[in-house]
């Protein structure tokens, strides 16, 4: 369905990725030593670029690519960890088979609630998407093949990313996203039967934290010409409620946005 609206790229790393990122995976783990010597003999890796400071406190990227030089078709990563914990790095495996693929990877960092609470990561990486659209000639990067994803809070950061109207009005597009079991409903998880204690962490004692948690919950910017989303959530998740993943594929069927749910059972 989705090969109707996406590029030849975008496809591929929607569905070609999904389904072929285990054999990959799987061709890495057969010989480790093999591969991480290839990856340093292959790649051009650009680390600890700072794409934005904010209050002092510099904001980081990493950029992974072939060493071919024509325009590569780009995934922007945003790592999980509940907004509270992990450095970009800790997913780094899980991005070699885009690589493979051609792809150039762009690895975000960006504040944690233990440096900013909320919204500040949805700001970052917003921030990470224009500094990717304005350097796309000083990297290779082909602007019109920028896919976003992310796990978990992660995945939440890419749809806000691709989502959300930035403060500066820019006009930010992205080709695709890539959702891998992302909070669609932010609020949901700050009170009632969801509650989590991440999301309260991210929140903090804000005062305001529930109209927060609103202007930052993608379910609340569905309209019919958002980007092709693409969401892999597992039905048994004990961390990010699964209805979330199906309340926010049910209202994109309602505008007609070309969009799959693939469900782990």
């Amino acid at each position: 369905m989705l090969n109707n609206y996406l590029s030849k790229a975008s496809y591929q790393a929607v569905f070609l990725g999904y389904n072929f990122l285990p054999i990959i995976t799987w061709k890495i783990l057969s010989n480790p030593a093999a591969e991480i010597v290839a990856f340093f003999n292959n790649y051009r890796i650009h680390k600890q670029i700072t794409y934005l400071t904010v209050n002092n406190y510099d904001l980081k990227l990493d950029i992974y690519q072939s060493l071919t030089t024509k325009p590569h078709p780009v995934v922007i990563f945003i790592h999980g960890g509940g907004w509270v914990d992990r450095p970009k790095e800790v997913e780094l495996f899980f991005l070699l088979p885009y690589l493979k693929m051609g792809f150039s990877i762009v690895n975000v960092g960006y504040r944690l609630a233990a440096q900013s609470l909320a919204p500040a990561a949805v700001t970052d990486c917003q921030s990470a998407l224009g500094w990717t659209i304005k350097n796309s000639q000083k990297y290779n990067f082909d602007p019109e093949k920028i896919i976003v994803s992310g796990f978990s809070a992660g995945g939440h950061l890419a749809m806000t990313t691709a989502m959300l109207p930035t403060s500066a009005d820019e006009e930010l597009k992205v080709a695709a996203v890539v959702n891998w079991y992302g909070i669609t409903n932010v609020k949901d998880l700050l009170e009632g039967p969801n509650i989590r204690d991440y999301a309260l962490e991210w929140m903090g004692n804000q005062s305001d934290r529930l109209e927060i948690a609103e202007s930052i919950s993608p379910i609340n910017y569905i309209h019919s010409e958002l980007p092709p989303i693409f969401t892999v959530h597992g039905d048994a998740d004990l961390s990010v409620p699964y209805n979330h993943a199906v309340k926010f594929h049910e209202a994109l069927n309602q505008v007609n946005v070309p969009n799959q749910l693939l469900t782990i059972s």
